[in-house]
């Protein structure tokens, strides 16, 4: 059944979902047989489940403004969200605008919505399907990173930014949808501001398209001024939340955060707590502090849970408590430790207390170094703002904001700063030179990125054979940017080609790329956790540990009758399930890259000298700017493009085995407190020499390290060299030293 039009007032109720009977319905909530609707996505008769949600829905704050969005829809290309967090519309919005696709017949295409997380993104993509009444991966579906619940037949899909962007590649005007929607805006995320800046083109190219962006109120202003004259539907859901700053309580932020959890927990006050901190390792500590002293509470007063969230964890959803916790006296009570934006809370409505440190510790990359450094720094008054609006909407929702007001007025800025002049935009530059293939390659950013950092990327695209003597995109370039990985981590991969070791490479690469595959460790578990995870330690270095990590998993998952079993096993060697079970997912869709682009693919020969050296050889084909020495034997590594001297990570296999290579290519490095190399393998001058771009080791800095690996390209001949070679000009003495010569 098709819908109505959307230009008749009552289809823009969302009144025609309600069959006229449905008050003279029986007693169990169900509809005469007769009397019942079909939903017009897939011709099926509404649920009774459809009408309750419906009701839910019509509660939500977004509802009322549900007439004055598809007016606006229908006459404006471009229609702008204004609302606070948890009022419905990231939900709602894609609903209606399936329904105008559905009122031309799709015509155009179907309806997309971008999230800054991928959690968020499949969670609403769960709701939406449930709200409509529909099955989810058909009529409603979701494209995270390495996960597609889609099929060509889905009318609404959720997806992550990037892989928006990424569908750009093949689809660069976006022609199987009719409506895009940008949700998140305020993230400012690299992948956000490309579609913002490429859109601008498409909507040129596309007068039908419809694009409606959700933005906080204080960015409203600079999107107008971005897109021009657009209309603004404004929803606002005032919250009675009542604010107590902390003058001073940064200094010992720690501290105050314990004193207010536990201040909370003892007046049997209900509800959850929220805890914003600046960074992991505070969550580390406040987790085990919070974690010795809650045991010490009386039972009379509850079960005190703490729940870490690390912003780079794959985690599940905060969900609320329900009756079958309720345990003993009193019920249980969540503390959430989180360091992001605390996306994986907005589920919840059991939140009620909410205490913010006010700072957050950023990375902020620095073309010069080619290395990012953390920073702490004040959050914006947007982000303060996302954070009040997490509470409840309960009277009793308390926010403890460990900062003054005048702290709050003039050190914090109104929005947070755009990802795109702090990141390594080097993956940016590839997929612009990409598209530009399709004619978009001129991009208005609504921030412009840094002219160093531009420059920056597009050089080393140039090390990285990305780049032809045009500045566009080489045939190597292009291969490249199939896969959805750093560019460094895809030259390693096509150099593993070449190399014949392709299925180790896939490994490291996974491995790389999901989470951290060790588990956050619990105090006092430090000693047996180290005794678990030797047994993995591999001599040439942590790619290599990795590799054993992941073929240990995989033999264990073979040979278990369950998941439950390679989970007790994850478990009881301290390793992280979730994140293998990612890398396990990664892998699967490089390797289909692999055979779609047809790319040669050896079998594994994992554990041969030769194979170790490929391996390395495929490394230091992506990650030749990535190189450190030991120079003075004790094991601090100087940075090979710059002055900066790092050691090498507690759990990395060298520290462990307490053996120092005098020349490491390592993974990660970030300026901070510790300055630890992460994930790095053993390599030799002579591999450098003999695989990094000449150019690139012409371009580098005098230094002592660069003039030993001068010397190891053109080593001087050895004495017994030079007396050989005067013997084979004069003429060998004896007939016996002659042979021996031959």
């Amino acid at each position: 059944m098709e819908a109505a039009a959307l230009d008749c007032p009552d289809s823009l109720s969302g009144k025609r979902y309600f069959p006229e009977s449905l008050d003279s319905s029986d007693g169990e909530g169900g509809v005469a047989c007769e009397d019942l609707e079909l939903n017009p996505f897939d011709g099926l008769p509404y649920s009774s489940r459809y009408y309750k949600l419906l009701k839910e829905r019509e509660a939500l704050p977004i509802w009322k403004e549900k007439y004055s969005f598809m007016e606006n829809l229908l006459q404006n290309q471009i229609v702008i969200i204004s609302g606070d967090a948890k009022c419905g519309k990231s939900s709602q919005v894609p609903q209606w605008c399936a329904e105008y696709c559905l009122s031309i017949h799709y015509q155009h295409g179907g309806v997309v919505c971008t999230q800054a997380h991928r959690q968020t993104a499949v969670q609403l993509a769960l709701r939406v399907a449930d709200e409509m009444d529909v099955n989810i991966g058909h009529e409603v579906g979701y494209v995270i990173p390495f996960e597609n619940c889609c099929t060509s037949e889905t009318i609404l899909r959720y997806c992550t930014d990037d892989m928006l962007q990424r569908e750009m590649m093949s689809n660069p005007f976006l022609g199987s949808y009719g409506a895009v929607i940008l949700d998140d805006v305020h993230e400012r995320t690299i992948a956000t501001d490309v579609l913002l800046g490429l859109l601008k083109d498409v909507l040129l190219a596309r007068p039908e398209l419809k694009l409606v962006i959700h933005a906080c109120p204080l960015l409203v202003s600079r999107l107008r001024a971005y897109y021009g004259s657009v209309p603004v539907v404004e929803v606002r859901k005032q919250r009675p939340v009542q604010v107590v700053h902390l003058s001073g309580a940064q200094e010992e932020a720690l501290e105050t955060v314990l004193r207010l959890v536990f201040e909370i927990h003892r007046s049997g006050e209900k509800g959850d707590i929220a805890v914003f901190l600046a960074c992991d390792q505070d969550i580390e500590k406040a987790y085990e502090m919070v974690c010795q002293e809650g045991s010490n509470f009386s039972p009379d007063l509850g079960e005190l849970v703490v729940v870490p969230l690390y912003p780079k964890e794959k985690c599940a959803p905060f969900k609320p408590n329900d009756e079958s916790e309720r345990r003993g006296h009193g019920c249980q009570r969540r503390v959430v430790l989180t360091a992001s934006s605390g996306e994986c809370l907005i589920w919840s409505d059991t939140v009620k207390f909410v205490i913010d440190v006010g700072v957050e510790r950023r990375k902020v990359y620095s073309p010069r170094i080619r290395a990012s450094s953390l920073l702490t720094q004040p959050i914006s008054r947007s982000q303060a703002e996302s954070r009040k609006q997490i509470l409840g909407s309960s009277s009793s929702g308390k926010l403890f904001c460990l900062y003054s007001e005048e702290f709050a007025s003039k050190d914090m800025q109104p929005l947070q700063p755009a990802e795109m002049q702090e990141a390594n935009l080097t993956s940016m530059v590839l997929f612009l030179k990409r598209v530009d293939i399709a004619g978009l390659g001129h991009c208005d950013f609504m921030n412009r990125p840094e002219p160093e950092s531009l420059m920056q990327a597009l050089e080393d695209l140039d090390y990285l054979a990305a780049l032809d003597n045009d500045g566009n995109l080489s045939e190597f370039g292009i291969i490249m940017s199939e896969f959805p990985l750093d560019p460094q981590l895809s030259k390693s991969i096509l150099a593993s080609c070449e190399f014949d070791c392709v299925d180790e490479m896939l490994t490291i690469a996974a491995m790389v790329t999901a989470p951290n595959c060790f588990s956050h460790l619990p105090r006092g578990a430090e000693e047996t956790a180290l005794t678990c995870w030797k047994m993995f330690l591999h001599p040439e270095g942590d790619h290599f540990t990795l590799i054993n990590i992941y073929k240990a998993y995989q033999d264990t998952t073979l040979n278990s009758t369950s998941e439950h079993c390679v989970e007790r096993w994850c478990h009881d060697y301290f390793l992280n399930w979730a994140a293998l079970r990612m890398a396990d997912v990664i892998r699967a869709e490089l390797l289909e890259i692999i055979r779609r682009i047809e790319l040669p693919y050896a079998e594994p020969a994992f554990g041969s000298r030769e194979n170790a050296l490929n391996i390395k050889k495929a490394l230091l084909s992506g990650y030749f700017m990535q190189i450190a020495r030991d120079v003075d034997g004790s094991g601090n590594y100087l940075m090979l493009t710059h002055r900066q001297v790092a050691q090498l990570h507690p759990l990395s296999t060298y520290s462990i085995t307490k053996r120092r290579p005098e020349w490491v290519l390592f993974h990660k490095f970030s300026v901070s407190d510790n300055n630890y190399i992460r994930i790095s393998s053993e390599t030799s001058p002579e591999l450098f020499m003999q695989l990094a771009p000449q150019y690139y080791f012409s371009n580098l800095p005098p230094s002592e390290s660069k003039d030993i690996l001068q010397q190891a390209a053109h080593p001087p001949a050895p004495a017994s060299s030079l007396k050989e070679q005067r013997v084979c000009e004069t003429g060998p003495e004896t007939t016996e030293h002659r042979c021996a010569l031959q």
